[in-house]
């Protein structure tokens, strides 16, 4: 019966109404930011790299992300009307990760730019580094849009390690989600984290070094 209809049941329906939409949400924003940096992918060194990478969320990830965003994680069953799948920032995102350090603050500055009129939400540092672990930007494209697109510009590889940490735990168990928010496991990721960032920061050293040595040798 159409009235016996959970608030989850409501929700994926509207899901798949959205995700034509979705579809194209990402395809544009991935091509637009492509674009942007066509500049800097033809630029870039041996030893330097820029992945751009796109998602769309999935149904239950999408009901679900949802519901957590509710007080206590739980659903208001006496206003069913008022959860929207659209209001998740999230339901197209890309990802741009380069290499080294540097690359990294080239793409920074020629994404700001382009989403100059969208809302800033970096992932805030960790205790041991100074800078936020990513940028995000999260806008859309077009005022009848009814589909928020993120965008996250990280490094490497801290980028690298969250697509692993997010295949291997997150994506085939959501139920995890609780488990991964334990100091038991915070505390051996964030140490990762930090060796990550202190690698980037030395090999960016050894390059400017080796290079340094190149200029004089032929002078």
């Amino acid at each position: 019966m159409l009235g016996s209809r959970t608030i989850e049941d409501r929700l994926r329906e509207e899901y798949f109404d959205l995700l034509p939409e979705i579809r194209r949400t990402a395809l544009e924003t991935e091509t637009r930011v492509r674009r942007d940096l066509l500049d800097i992918s033809l630029k870039l060194e041996r030893y330097e790299r820029l992945l751009i990478t796109s998602r769309v969320k999935e149904c239950e990830s999408a009901v679900d992300a949802l519901r957590r965003r509710q007080l206590l994680g739980a659903w208001d069953e006496e206003r069913p009307h008022d959860y929207s799948l659209t209001q998740l920032p999230d339901l197209a995102a890309i990802r741009v990760m380069a290499f080294p350090r540097q690359r990294l603050l080239d793409v920074e500055a020629v994404v700001r730019q382009t989403l100059s009129s969208w809302t800033a939400d970096p992932v805030p540092p960790i205790d041991g580094l100074a800078v936020p672990l990513a940028l995000k930007y999260f806008g859309r494209w077009s005022l009848d849009s009814r589909i928020t697109a993120e965008v996250q510009i990280v490094s490497l590889l801290i980028g690298a390690f969250w697509e692993v940490e997010h295949d291997a735990i997150y994506k085939p168990n959501p139920n995890l989600h609780g488990v991964m928010r334990s100091a038991s496991v915070i505390q051996p990721r964030d140490e990762v984290l930090r060796a990550l960032e202190r690698f980037g920061a030395a090999f960016e050293e050894a390059i400017a070094g080796s290079e340094g040595s190149s200029t004089t040798s032929s002078g």
